[in-house]
């Protein structure tokens, strides 16, 4: 079994220039001082070693609040899609689900209007026919609905195309993949993920939903405290939207636990003493499940060359994995490389802009 995160203070001793890192850090900074954003962590690792692991600006727009540490907790937003992916695939490599069976095996009500022909596989790589939102979601937050009216609406929402022959980016796919781990397992998802994923690796500051944290102990998503009178009951602040637990975006964590579950899956899936993967878990997840769409996407994990919520930057190599949330975060892996990176912020700027920069300044310190 592999050796936890080795920590040094010498890039160089990993292959990595400490000028080009500090250069990676003065970008965050700026765009702090220009008000873009208020908060970022930055995660780098190579070779299991952490490079780079700090955190900048203030844990919320009040010039008062405590700054943000490299422990500091983040809302990860459709950071968490990958996550409930690798919750379901503990279940595929038990024998107890197979990728091709038809989700309505274990969700009967999934009926009707092609809704038999959604695979387990198709809601994890987006090719469910599903919708990213349903048409009454903005109505659901404001009334402050359970997940499981979300449920309900997954089940009974017209598909917008016939699964399995297209892709389109789906929140939706994800909430039924979670909803079929649920009845599986007969454990809450996010009870789930902490007794089979969380603990076992050490993941200590994440949790789907609010988990122990308190609200005024994460980064505030925004850069601005003045929010709309409706965000404040259901907007990313809220405790509603904060403790949902909604499976395509609401995993709080950190820079550093990003960069373990990355690692576990870098080592084929062990870490510390811990095999929570197995060697073919990881391949599955990590390989292009759309070949025959030419749309490339593994088992919830995000490829280089994916065409959404992939802002790696473009120095990557092929086989680098990952996500993006819109919250403003990114984590990704390079195999070939042996790299990690995972940036987090309460903002995202230009669509991705700033997450692609820091990404191509990582890659890029990279010098042997």
């Amino acid at each position: 079994m592999s050796q936890p995160l080795q920590v040094t203070d010498k890039p160089s001793q990993v292959g990595m220039s400490a000028t080009a890192l500090e250069m990676v850090e003065g970008i965050l900074n700026s765009e702090i001082d220009m008000g873009n954003i208020t908060a970022a962590s930055l995660t780098v690792a190579r070779n299991n070693t952490l490079v780079v692991s700090r955190g900048f600006g203030k844990m919320s727009p009040d010039p008062k609040s405590p700054d943000v540490s490299a422990d500091s907790i983040f809302l990860l937003a459709s950071i968490t899609k990958p996550v409930t992916a690798c919750a379901m695939m503990m279940l595929v490599q038990q024998g107890i689900i197979s990728l091709d069976d038809p989700a309505a095996m274990y969700l009967p009500e999934l009926k009707g209007y092609e809704r038999e022909k959604i695979r387990v596989k198709d809601l994890l790589s987006h090719t469910s026919g599903l919708p990213d939102m349903l048409p009454q979601n903005q109505e659901l937050r404001q009334a402050n609905a359970p997940l499981s009216a979300f449920v309900q609406g997954a089940m009974t929402t017209p598909l917008l195309y016939t699964p399995g022959m297209d892709f389109r980016y789906q929140s939706k796919g994800i909430l039924l993949a979670a909803e079929i781990v649920e009845r599986v397992s007969g454990k809450p998802l996010r009870d789930y993920e902490w007794e089979e994923i969380f603990e076992p690796l050490g993941m200590k500051n994440s949790a789907l939903g609010m988990g122990t944290f308190n609200i005024q102990d994460t980064v505030w998503c925004g850069t601005s405290m003045e929010e709309p009178e409706k965000d404040k009951s259901f907007g990313p602040n809220s405790p509603y939207w904060r403790d949902m637990g909604h499976p395509w975006g609401g995993m709080h964590s950190t820079g550093q636990d990003l960069a373990i579950l990355l690692q576990t899956l870098l080592n084929g899936g062990a870490y510390d003493g811990q095999r929570v993967f197995s060697p073919a878990t990881v391949e599955a997840m990590t390989a292009n499940q759309n070949l025959h769409l030419q749309k490339p996407w593994g088992l919830g994990w995000a490829l280089a060359r994916s065409l959404v919520w992939n802002y790696f930057g473009g120095l990557v190599s092929p086989p680098t994995f990952g996500h993006t949330g819109a919250t403003g975060t990114v984590a990704w892996a390079d195999p070939a490389r042996q790299l990690i990176c995972v940036i987090l912020t309460n903002k995202m700027v230009a669509n991705g802009h700033l997450l692609r920069r820091v990404s191509n300044a990582v890659s890029a310190s990279i010098v042997d």
